[in-house]
């Protein structure tokens, strides 16, 4: 089965999902886990996304997490290493129409920061958000269901928005 991308209108039940695997990651990592939080588009009141939960796990020892695949697969998640991100542990779940993916960096990875501004600039910034969504769907539309076409089409405007946003950071700082 191949993969299709849809971006689909916000649905208010992202935050619950989230929240739900939130329960599962803090009982399986207790105090290993400095932060849990919910990132990506799902994570943006009324920005349309691919259905997919993105959660930032910053844990105080990735080699701990190394030692807890077999429990990670436990609740549905499949390990892809690195997955093109020195310092990252990166975990899916859901199969070929993936539900939930997961970053998990140790504490104070740039990677993770880096994800947490983008996020909090499209909460702060609704017209770089209303760009975002548009560029998705015409994302979406042009890929023919090709992942990498689907990230190069937006890459521009990530790394654009991320510098905006890392300006907007040390202005409010």
């Amino acid at each position: 089965m191949k993969r299709v991308i849809k971006v689909l209108a916000y649905n208010p039940k992202w935050p619950e999902m989230f929240f739900e695997t939130k329960r599962s990651l803090v009982s399986l990592l207790g105090e290993q886990a400095t932060s849990i939080e919910h990132i990506g588009s799902t994570s943006i009141p009324g920005l349309c996304a691919k259905p997919i939960i993105d959660i930032l796990v910053e844990v105080k020892s990735l080699s701990h997490i190394d030692s807890l695949i077999t429990k990670f697969e436990e609740l549905g998640f499949v390990s892809k290493g690195e997955n093109g991100i020195a310092g990252r542990r990166y975990f899916q779940k859901g199969g070929v129409q993936r539900s939930h993916h997961l970053h998990i960096f140790e504490e104070n990875h740039p990677h993770a920061e880096d994800h947490r501004l983008f996020r909090d600039y499209l909460k702060t910034h609704k017209q770089a958000a209303f760009n975002y969504a548009e560029l998705k769907l015409l994302a979406a539309e042009a890929c023919n269901n090709d992942m990498k076409k689907y990230m190069a089409i937006k890459d521009g405007f990530i790394k654009a928005r991320l510098e905006e946003a890392k300006l907007w950071n040390k202005k409010n700082s």
